[in-house]
């Protein structure tokens, strides 16, 4: 079962981040707790690990800001 990832909120009042970049490769192996990728707000950035092990799929940009809840990419 595939595993979505999404921007998530860090803050109460956090709206939107900024996917700074991509650690992991698109279609890399990652276990659970790998850094996979590095999220950026208005206050700091932050290291985001993995949920869980399989084979990441991009489906953003870096360098892009999106909203809160929004589908970057899914482990498969």
């Amino acid at each position: 079962m595939a595993t979505t990832l999404t921007i998530p909120k860090l803050e109460m009042s956090m709206s939107e981040g900024t996917l700074a970049e991509w650690v992991a490769a698109d279609g890399a192996e990652v276990k659970e707790g790998d850094v996979i990728y590095v999220l950026e707000t208005n206050k700091a950035s932050r290291e985001i690990e993995a949920p869980s092990a399989g084979k990441l799929v991009h489906k953003a940009e870096a360098g892009e800001t999106y909203d809160c809840g929004t589908e970057i990419g899914e482990i498969v």
